[in-house]
């Protein structure tokens, strides 16, 4: 075993000499190799991105509460079929809640406090995930 161990190890001396590259065609084919796999890597990358860009589904919309006190924040919207979309999260204070697969779209809010007052109301696009942090103006 020994001297096969030998044999090999003196194969591989003797193949180094036949082995002429320079340092320059090592780096070369170092930087293919890396250029193939980070190639690889972006396609890989770019079909995920596609498939998400696609999806008529956001899969979470967080809300923060920074006030003093708890909030209810309340969407509507409507989905493609024109039914509409209501959802209520009570947030604790420095709480955070989500709701998961919204339909992308134009949704109404409201951000309501605990004594009943109207904080803010608008309209917000939702196109991808998103945390929204409510803070004192």
């Amino acid at each position: 075993m020994i001297i096969m161990m030998k044999n090999k190890f003196l194969f591989f001396l003797l193949l180094i000499p036949t082995i002429n590259y320079s340092q320059s065609d090592v780096d070369k084919i170092l930087k293919g190799g890396e250029i193939i796999i980070n190639g690889l890597s972006f396609l890989k990358k770019d079909k995920s991105e596609v498939k998400e860009n696609n999806s008529k589904i956001i899969e979470s919309i967080c809300i923060k509460n920074k006030l003093t006190d708890k909030i209810t924040f309340i969407i509507v919207g409507k989905d493609e079929e024109d039914n509409t979309i209501k959802k209520e999260m009570v947030i604790q204070k420095d709480g955070k809640e989500c709701v998961f697969d919204i339909p992308k779209g134009i949704y109404t809010y409201e951000i309501v406090l605990a004594n009943k007052e109207i904080y803010k109301k608008g309209e917000y696009k939702f196109n991808d995930e998103i945390t929204i942090t409510v803070k004192p103006e």
